[in-house]
């Protein structure tokens, strides 16, 4: 039998071929600039959900060249789980992980998240600031290329030591607290200017990273992942921010004394965490000043996006980069009188979402949609697998053409057993006790009347209840249950022993 050698020079030919066909594939692959944004509502200019004038130029140019996502929704109105829900495609009644304590790597260490799932595609995986939730068990450094974490430099007393954040320290209230005047707040429900430089706020620092490594040349497509806490408490930005908005002109929301009259019990049970915090609010006649303390710090979220938006523009990634831009979640300011995110309410819910892809046309979708869309949306748009657990959809007919049929509402899940469904006129809430409400908002936008107990809705309460899922995960194990090692970056089961690493093992 006669032994075929191939000579060298046709290895080396065919190796190189390979080469330069793969460095074409990874080229012609669009880069993604994903930026994030914390409890902002939708009291962004484009979204017209605040009642007076609001200065988001930034946000409002981006949705002019991208689809603007109208009647979008969170998957859980919570950061954690949000978060997690985004970035692992999976939502809460399907993972368990439905609180902030619930950390994903430990509980679910075989899930592919966003980063992991580009980067083993050949992405350039780099971040900064707050994507997934900020506790050291839901951003393990082994999912990214580089990534620059959040210090908490002007709010460390909250969040420090409390939360295992190996890179930031427990210090003192800072010298000037209250700096809104009100006593008896908690130290997170805080707001004003610190008297600093604008780059002694945290955000900055996420400013100034994405814009270093957009000015970068890479030699592969990349994803940039840019999560920006303010307009989160405490509403501590430059006293510039708050000259936006006239004390005088600031318009509160409209509370109707009996709005709570027709919302079952366990919907008054959400409505009245944190009502403590709005109590002492009003009662130091500040409500205007809070309100517009939100607002000051939506348009400094909105200034800081501006800037990396500039520098993406200016840089040669311009032209074939996908920019998504998303909040975590809603807030409430007083509406069904509640202080906070966490209910099932349009005020909660509803986000500002905008997609800029290439070779897509810009324009307005009010189909409803969920942020748990974004991976499977992004995987079509970079031409990566799909990944068929995910329990989103892709939005890429939408961006082809936002008059697609779409038949599917957006879920949204808050805590185990509770669940808003939300389609193009209705939201249908269930709680886990079986209590329901029903608004319709072609007639009743702030969802003031509820309609579960009509009959001339029983056909409606039901096609939305199918959307709602049939089998509930257990609740994930809390982080109490885990012993963390900041150093190592390891997670051991307290109970059973088992170590799951967040660091790329040798």
């Amino acid at each position: 039998m006669k032994c075929s050698i191939v000579p060298a020079w046709l290895i080396l030919l065919v190796t190189l071929q390979y080469g330069y066909a793969l460095a074409a594939e990874q080229q012609a692959k669009p880069n993604v600039l994903f930026i994030a944004v914390d409890d902002m509502r939708d009291w962004v200019n484009c979204l017209s959900g605040y009642e007076g004038p609001v200065h988001t130029p930034n946000i409002d140019r981006l949705a002019k060249r991208g689809m603007l996502f109208t009647n979008a929704h969170c998957a859980s109105p919570k950061c954690a789980p949000s978060r997690a829900a985004i970035m692992t495609g999976l939502r809460p009644s399907t993972t368990g992980l439905y609180d902030n304590g619930h950390w994903w790597l430990p509980n679910l260490p075989d899930v592919v998240t966003i980063p992991i799932h580009f980067r083993n595609h050949g992405y350039r995986v780099a971040g900064a600031g707050k994507i997934f939730h900020h506790t050291a068990g839901n951003n393990p450094p082994n999912q990214w290329d580089d990534f620059l974490p959040l210090t908490f430099r002007e709010d460390p007393w909250f969040r420090g030591d409390k939360l295992n954040y190996p890179w930031s320290k427990h210090v003192p209230y800072p010298k000037g607290f209250p700096f809104s005047g009100v006593q008896g707040l908690g130290h997170e429900n805080d707001w004003g200017s610190l008297g600093v430089p604008d780059n002694g706020y945290d955000d900055e620092l996420t400013v100034e990273y994405a814009i270093r490594f957009l000015s970068q040349k890479q030699d592969r497509p990349f994803l940039l992942a840019c999560g920006f806490f303010r307009p989160h408490l405490p509403w501590y930005v430059p006293q510039r921010f708050f000259h936006h908005y006239a004390l005088d002109e600031i318009v509160l929301p409209e509370v109707p004394d009996d709005d709570l009259d027709d919302v079952p019990a366990q919907g008054l049970k959400f409505a009245e965490a944190r009502r403590s915090d709005l109590e002492k609010i009003k009662g130091a006649g500040k409500w205007k000043h809070a309100v517009r303390a939100y607002l000051a710090s939506i348009t400094c979220a909105d200034e800081r996006f501006g800037r990396v938006l500039d520098a993406l523009d200016q840089s040669p990634h311009a032209k074939d980069t996908i920019i998504v831009f998303w909040s975590d979640h809603g807030w409430h300011l007083g509406e069904k009188d509640h202080w906070h995110k966490t209910t099932l309410w349009e005020e909660a819910t509803r986000v500002p979402l905008v997609i800029s892809a290439p070779g897509h046309q810009p324009g307005v979708c009010g189909q409803p949609v969920s942020l748990l869309d974004l991976y499977p949306t992004l995987n079509e748009l970079a031409g990566l697998p799909a990944i068929e657990t995910h329990d989103g959809v892709s939005l890429a007919p939408l961006l082809q053409n936002s008059q697609t049929a779409w038949n599917r509402p957006a879920v949204i899940e808050f805590q185990r057993g509770n669940t808003a469904v939300r389609s193009d006129r209705y939201r249908y809430i269930r709680y886990h006790d079986g209590g329901e409400e029903l608004y319709d908002h072609q007639s009743d936008p702030h969802e003031w009347h509820n309609l579960a107990a009509s009959n001339e809705h029983v056909v409606i309460k039901r096609e939305l209840a199918e959307w709602i899922a049939k089998d509930w995960a257990a609740s994930a194990p809390t982080k109490s249950a885990f012993r963390f090692d900041p150093q190592a970056f390891t997670w051991t089961n307290k109970k059973t022993g088992k170590v799951t690493h967040g660091k790329q093992q040798p």
